[in-house]
C-alpha cells in the first residue's frame, strides 16, 4: 500500500483495488481490518475516478466542439 497523498498510477490503483475488492468479499476479517480496506478503497476509488476525469478532459481538449460534463451541467441550470 502507498501512503496517502502519494502519487500512484492509474494502473497501480486500479490493480490495488481490485485486490481490497477479493479481500473484502471474501470475508472472514476482523472488522478493524475490513474498515481499513473498506477506508483504502475509497481512496482508491476517487484516485481512479480523479484520473479517469482528468483524461476525459484531456481527450475532449483535443477535440473542437466536443461537449464536456461542464458543458452540460451549463446547460442544465
Amino acid at each position: 500500500m502507498t501512503a496517502a497523498g502519494e502519487a500512484i498510477s492509474y494502473e497501480a490503483a486500479r490493480d490495488e483495488l481490485l485486490d481490497v475488492v477479493r479481500q473484502l468479499e471474501a470475508g472472514g476479517l476482523p472488522l478493524e481490518t475490513s474498515l481499513t480496506l473498506w477506508e483504502r478503497g475509497e481512496q482508491l476509488a476517487a484516485q481512479c475516478q480523479s484520473w479517469l476525469d482528468g483524461a476525459k478532459q484531456r481527450l475532449a481538449a483535443k477535440r473542437p466542439g466536443a461537449v464536456t460534463d461542464d458543458d452540460e451541467e451549463d446547460e442544465v441550470e
